[in-house]
């Protein structure tokens, strides 16, 4: 699901949960995904949120760090992918 950069991560949710593939256990999201709507439905489908929580919230949600860490290999590969795509196209 692609979107606008100036678009807000909330809209993507419901396109990113309907995606048919094998039930995920986590799912690793930046602070741009946390609100109480998404933990919500992420539960209650049985998938578990590994998103920190913003500075501004009043009440922080619990984040597992440990597994947070593995969304850097993530960005990572969207990184490498850029960089074949500026190679590619010169």
């Amino acid at each position: 699901m692609l979107t606008g950069g100036e678009v807000s991560d909330y809209r993507a949710v419901p396109a990113l949960l309907a995606m048919p593939v094998a039930k995920p256990r986590l799912m690793l999201a930046d602070k741009g995904y946390d609100g109480d709507e998404v933990r919500q439905s992420l539960l209650m489908r049985g998938v578990m949120p590994v998103i920190p929580p913003k500075a501004n919230r009043r009440t922080p949600a619990a984040c597992d760090f440990r597994q947070y860490r593995d969304r850097n290999r993530i960005e990572r590969m969207f990184n490498r992918l850029k960089q074949a795509r500026r190679i590619a196209t010169r």
